[in-house]
Protein backbone atom coordinates (compact mmCIF):
# COMPACT_ATOMS: atom_id res chain seq x y z
CA UNK A 1 0.00 0.00 0.00
CA UNK A 2 3.38 2.45 0.62
CA UNK A 3 4.53 1.71 -2.34
CA UNK A 4 1.60 2.18 -4.10
CA UNK A 5 0.99 5.77 -2.53
CA UNK A 6 4.59 7.04 -3.59
CA UNK A 7 4.84 6.09 -7.31
CA UNK A 8 2.45 8.92 -8.17
CA UNK A 9 4.91 10.97 -6.99
CA UNK A 10 7.75 10.31 -8.51
CA UNK A 11 8.01 12.64 -11.23
CA UNK A 12 8.06 15.44 -8.84
CA UNK A 13 10.99 14.01 -7.04
CA UNK A 14 14.44 13.94 -7.18
CA UNK A 15 16.34 16.81 -9.04
CA UNK A 16 19.35 15.58 -11.28
CA UNK A 17 21.68 18.17 -10.75
CA UNK A 18 21.42 19.17 -6.81
CA UNK A 19 19.46 17.43 -4.14
CA UNK A 20 17.71 19.31 -2.50
CA UNK A 21 15.74 20.22 -5.82
CA UNK A 22 12.55 18.53 -5.39
CA UNK A 23 10.24 19.62 -8.58
CA UNK A 24 10.18 18.86 -11.55
CA UNK A 25 9.72 22.56 -12.86
CA UNK A 26 12.80 23.66 -11.03
CA UNK A 27 14.76 20.56 -13.01
CA UNK A 28 13.25 22.58 -16.09
CA UNK A 29 15.19 25.42 -15.17
CA UNK A 30 18.34 24.16 -14.05
CA UNK A 31 18.67 22.05 -17.37
CA UNK A 32 17.60 25.67 -19.30
CA UNK A 33 20.03 27.23 -17.46
CA UNK A 34 22.66 25.11 -18.18
CA UNK A 35 22.23 24.76 -21.70
CA UNK A 36 21.90 28.79 -21.86
CA UNK A 37 25.78 29.14 -20.65
CA UNK A 38 26.55 25.96 -23.34
CA UNK A 39 25.12 27.81 -26.07
CA UNK A 40 26.82 31.10 -24.94
CA UNK A 41 30.03 29.70 -24.75
CA UNK A 42 29.81 28.05 -28.07
CA UNK A 43 28.19 30.88 -29.49
CA UNK A 44 31.56 33.00 -28.23
CA UNK A 45 33.55 30.81 -29.95
CA UNK A 46 32.30 30.08 -33.26
CA UNK A 47 31.64 33.65 -33.40
CA UNK A 48 35.60 33.77 -33.66
CA UNK A 49 36.27 31.05 -36.25
CA UNK A 50 33.98 33.33 -38.43
CA UNK A 51 35.31 36.92 -37.32
CA UNK A 52 39.07 35.44 -38.11
CA UNK A 53 37.77 34.16 -41.48
CA UNK A 54 36.16 37.71 -41.96
CA UNK A 55 32.89 36.12 -42.72
CA UNK A 56 30.98 38.23 -40.11
CA UNK A 57 31.25 42.08 -39.85
CA UNK A 58 29.31 44.32 -37.08
CA UNK A 59 28.91 47.77 -37.17
CA UNK A 60 31.59 49.69 -35.02
CA UNK A 61 29.51 51.25 -32.65
CA UNK A 62 28.13 47.56 -31.90
CA UNK A 63 31.79 46.54 -31.20
CA UNK A 64 31.56 45.77 -27.28
CA UNK A 65 32.68 42.16 -26.60
CA UNK A 66 36.82 40.59 -26.51
CA UNK A 67 35.64 38.63 -29.41
CA UNK A 68 34.75 41.44 -31.48
CA UNK A 69 30.89 40.40 -31.44
CA UNK A 70 27.86 42.35 -31.10
CA UNK A 71 26.53 42.03 -27.28
CA UNK A 72 23.27 40.42 -27.82
CA UNK A 73 24.34 37.64 -30.11
CA UNK A 74 25.77 35.38 -27.13
CA UNK A 75 22.70 35.94 -25.29
CA UNK A 76 20.35 34.75 -28.46
CA UNK A 77 22.55 32.05 -29.31
CA UNK A 78 22.50 30.79 -25.32
CA UNK A 79 18.75 31.41 -25.16
CA UNK A 80 18.08 29.26 -28.74
CA UNK A 81 20.05 27.19 -27.29
CA UNK A 82 18.03 26.25 -24.21
CA UNK A 83 14.61 26.60 -25.80
CA UNK A 84 16.35 23.54 -28.58
CA UNK A 85 17.98 21.51 -25.61
CA UNK A 86 14.47 21.64 -24.14
CA UNK A 87 12.38 21.08 -26.66
CA UNK A 88 13.97 18.10 -28.03
CA UNK A 89 12.80 15.92 -25.44
CA UNK A 90 9.64 17.02 -25.22
CA UNK A 91 9.26 16.46 -28.51
CA UNK A 92 10.18 12.88 -27.95
CA UNK A 93 7.98 12.54 -25.17
CA UNK A 94 4.96 13.61 -27.06
CA UNK A 95 5.83 11.90 -30.57
CA UNK A 96 5.76 8.35 -27.66
CA UNK A 97 9.39 7.87 -29.73
CA UNK A 98 12.24 7.48 -27.01
CA UNK A 99 15.77 8.64 -28.18
CA UNK A 100 17.90 5.92 -27.54
CA UNK A 101 20.65 5.98 -29.87
CA UNK A 102 23.90 6.66 -28.43
CA UNK A 103 23.18 7.98 -25.19
CA UNK A 104 26.12 8.57 -23.60
CA UNK A 105 28.35 11.87 -22.71
CA UNK A 106 30.95 10.46 -24.53
CA UNK A 107 28.92 10.48 -27.39
CA UNK A 108 27.70 13.73 -27.00
CA UNK A 109 30.90 15.49 -26.78
CA UNK A 110 32.21 13.81 -30.18
CA UNK A 111 29.11 15.75 -31.32
CA UNK A 112 30.14 18.88 -29.59
CA UNK A 113 33.27 17.98 -31.40
CA UNK A 114 32.21 17.29 -34.71
CA UNK A 115 29.75 20.68 -35.15
CA UNK A 116 32.42 22.77 -34.03
CA UNK A 117 34.98 20.93 -36.72
CA UNK A 118 32.26 21.95 -38.78
CA UNK A 119 32.15 25.43 -38.67
CA UNK A 120 35.69 25.35 -38.57
CA UNK A 121 35.62 23.90 -42.00
CA UNK A 122 33.15 26.78 -43.12
CA UNK A 123 35.63 29.38 -41.93
CA UNK A 124 39.00 28.21 -42.41
CA UNK A 125 39.20 25.30 -45.54
CA UNK A 126 39.30 26.99 -48.99
CA UNK A 127 36.84 26.27 -51.41
CA UNK A 128 36.23 26.55 -55.26
CA UNK A 129 32.85 28.27 -55.15
CA UNK A 130 30.13 28.38 -52.25
CA UNK A 131 28.05 25.84 -54.08
CA UNK A 132 31.09 23.27 -53.51
CA UNK A 133 31.06 24.32 -49.57
CA UNK A 134 27.17 24.29 -49.05
CA UNK A 135 26.89 20.75 -50.57
CA UNK A 136 30.08 19.55 -48.37
CA UNK A 137 28.56 21.44 -45.51
CA UNK A 138 24.92 19.49 -46.22
CA UNK A 139 26.44 16.42 -46.38
CA UNK A 140 28.87 16.79 -43.20
CA UNK A 141 25.06 17.97 -41.68
CA UNK A 142 23.15 15.06 -42.48
CA UNK A 143 26.17 12.91 -41.55
CA UNK A 144 26.29 14.39 -38.12
CA UNK A 145 22.47 13.96 -38.12
CA UNK A 146 22.71 10.12 -38.85
CA UNK A 147 26.10 9.67 -36.75
CA UNK A 148 24.50 11.17 -33.51
CA UNK A 149 21.00 10.75 -34.13
CA UNK A 150 18.98 9.20 -36.91
CA UNK A 151 15.44 9.79 -35.32
CA UNK A 152 12.82 11.60 -37.56
CA UNK A 153 11.88 14.26 -34.58
CA UNK A 154 15.35 14.76 -34.72
CA UNK A 155 15.58 15.54 -38.07
CA UNK A 156 12.37 17.82 -38.78
CA UNK A 157 13.27 19.78 -35.87
CA UNK A 158 16.66 20.41 -37.37
CA UNK A 159 15.32 21.10 -40.35
CA UNK A 160 12.81 23.62 -38.84
CA UNK A 161 15.19 25.38 -36.48
CA UNK A 162 18.00 25.62 -40.24
CA UNK A 163 14.27 27.64 -41.80
CA UNK A 164 13.25 29.84 -38.72
CA UNK A 165 16.97 30.69 -38.40
CA UNK A 166 17.91 31.59 -41.44
CA UNK A 167 14.88 33.83 -41.83
CA UNK A 168 15.86 35.63 -38.87
CA UNK A 169 19.65 35.81 -40.82
CA UNK A 170 17.66 37.55 -43.32
CA UNK A 171 16.05 40.28 -41.57
CA UNK A 172 18.65 40.78 -39.36
CA UNK A 173 20.69 41.58 -42.56
CA UNK A 174 18.03 43.33 -44.46
CA UNK A 175 17.97 46.05 -41.49
CA UNK A 176 21.33 46.54 -41.20
CA UNK A 177 22.08 45.10 -37.84
CA UNK A 178 25.18 43.16 -39.11
CA UNK A 179 26.19 41.63 -42.53
CA UNK A 180 28.14 38.73 -44.40
CA UNK A 181 30.90 38.95 -46.59
CA UNK A 182 30.34 38.14 -49.98
CA UNK A 183 26.79 36.74 -49.29
CA UNK A 184 25.29 34.51 -52.16
CA UNK A 185 21.67 33.97 -51.08
CA UNK A 186 19.58 37.19 -50.84
CA UNK A 187 21.39 38.63 -47.79
CA UNK A 188 23.15 35.76 -46.09
CA UNK A 189 25.71 32.81 -47.24
CA UNK A 190 23.71 29.90 -48.66
CA UNK A 191 26.06 27.58 -46.06
CA UNK A 192 24.38 28.61 -43.37
CA UNK A 193 21.14 26.50 -42.82
CA UNK A 194 23.79 23.34 -42.49
CA UNK A 195 25.41 25.19 -39.64
CA UNK A 196 21.70 25.57 -38.16
CA UNK A 197 20.79 22.20 -38.42
CA UNK A 198 24.28 21.03 -36.94
CA UNK A 199 23.60 23.35 -34.31
CA UNK A 200 19.87 22.53 -33.40
CA UNK A 201 21.02 18.42 -33.55
CA UNK A 202 24.06 19.22 -31.74
CA UNK A 203 21.92 21.35 -28.80
CA UNK A 204 19.55 18.74 -29.10
CA UNK A 205 21.44 16.04 -28.08
CA UNK A 206 22.99 17.72 -25.35
CA UNK A 207 19.28 18.53 -24.10
CA UNK A 208 18.54 14.75 -24.79
CA UNK A 209 21.23 13.56 -22.16
CA UNK A 210 20.29 16.06 -19.57
CA UNK A 211 16.94 14.77 -19.51
CA UNK A 212 17.89 11.06 -19.84
CA UNK A 213 20.09 11.99 -16.27
CA UNK A 214 16.81 13.38 -14.53
CA UNK A 215 15.39 10.33 -15.57
CA UNK A 216 18.27 7.57 -14.30
CA UNK A 217 18.28 9.69 -11.34
CA UNK A 218 14.10 9.13 -10.58
CA UNK A 219 14.69 5.76 -11.63
CA UNK A 220 17.42 5.60 -8.68
CA UNK A 221 15.48 7.42 -6.03
CA UNK A 222 12.63 5.76 -6.46
CA UNK A 223 13.94 2.12 -5.91
CA UNK A 224 15.97 3.59 -2.81
CA UNK A 225 12.51 4.22 -1.81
Amino acid sequence: MAENDTMPTLPKKCGPYISSVTSHGMNLVIRGIVLFFIGVFLALVLNLLQIQRNVTLFPPDVITSIFSSAWWVPPCCGTASAVIGLLYPCMDRHLGEPHKFKREWSSVMRCVAVFVGINHASAKVDFANNIQLSLTLAALSIGLWWTFDRSRSGFGLGVGIAFLATLVSQLLVYNGVYQYTSPDFLYVRSWLPCIFFAGGITMGNIGRQLAMYECKVIAEKSHED
